[in-house]
């Protein structure tokens, strides 16, 4: 089978990965490269469909399949570092080294892909980074849109609020939205809302804000209870959105933490015991990852719209 994409992880582990996911086939075929960004080149990436930045786990490619996005169909994704605009991490912003958008920025302009799907983390920070991105983009004539979207609105049993963002090329220079508008607002491309049917908040390019609608404990002795009635053990009830675990998420086990809250986990998953760090690897994978059905969802919402 001939490798039509383009895979650009630097962490070996994920790396790993990666090339088993395209062995098993649940992603794209493809080649792994493990060089920094920083390195690639426009050259190297002759002759691929589709290209995968900071491609962790492959949940861009898997999310595009589930969309019903073929892997013939040309795109470029990327989940830039979010570690310097989380609020969990130091927040150095643009003077963190792990801040790559220039190096990926340089290698979109040069290679002018038809479409890039993106995210980063919500909040003030991934907002001022992506006035960044979205003054870069539309340089080079691209329309963009983005959107503030979390887990918990399409069921998960947990936040991860996200900015999902979209680039389109558009041959008539006089037309810089998606939705044709010429001013330098950004846009939505579906009315998906925020966690839990609330707001999700958007920017625009001068900082003005718009509300759119859209343990170490052994596993025997932690109680475990499957989802039956699990979304009052989450706390949704009420109008406070999507019921939790009514999909992709509909067989989890719910443990009883020692913080008194209870959280949901792969059925049959053992946690961690002290000195064991079999999952630790994974664990990291997973939290660099985008959650799959989010990105599906804002992924079909595009295809919708064009």
């Amino acid at each position: 089978m001939t490798a039509t994409t383009y895979y650009n992880e630097i962490d070996p582990f994920a790396a790993a990965w990666l090339q088993n996911l395209i062995d098993a086939g649940y992603i794209a075929p493809g080649v792994v490269d493990t060089r920094s960004i920083e390195e690639v080149t426009a050259n190297d990436l002759k002759g691929f469909t589709q290209c995968h930045f900071f491609a962790g786990i492959g949940t861009w490619s898997y999310a595009l399949r589930c969309a019903g996005w073929p892997d013939s169909r040309p795109v470029w994704t990327g989940s830039c570092p979010c570690q310097p605009f989380s609020q969990s991490g130091k927040r150095r912003g643009f003077s963190d080294p792990r801040h790559l958008w220039p190096a990926w920025s340089k290698l979109i302009k040069e290679c002018t892909p038809h479409v890039v799907f993106g995210e980063q983390v919500a909040g003030k920070d991934g907002l001022a980074w992506f006035d960044v991105v979205q003054l870069d983009l539309e340089e080079a004539e691209y329309a963009v849109a983005v959107v503030d979207l979390c887990a918990a609105g399409i069921g998960a049993p947990h936040i991860r609020q996200r900015l999902f963002w979209v680039a389109h090329t558009d041959n008539d220079s006089r037309e810089r939205r998606l939705s044709g508008r010429k001013d330098s607002q950004r846009e939505v491309i579906n009315g998906s809302s925020g966690c839990g049917g609330t707001d999700s908040r958007l920017a625009y390019a001068d900082n003005a804000r718009q509300l759119f609608t859209m343990s170490a404990r052994g596993d025997k002795d932690i109680p475990r209870q499957r989802n039956k009635n699990s979304e009052t053990i989450a706390g949704f009830c009420g109008n406070s959105g999507p019921h939790a675990v009514n999909n992709f998420w509909r067989d989890a086990d719910w443990l009883f933490c020692r913080d008194g809250k209870w959280r949901p986990v792969e059925p049959g998953l053992k946690p961690l015991v002290n000195g064991i760090a079999g999952r630790v690897g994974q664990v990291r994978a997973y939290g660099n990852a985008i959650v799959a059905p989010v990105a599906e969802t804002f992924i079909r919402a595009y295809m919708e719209a064009t």
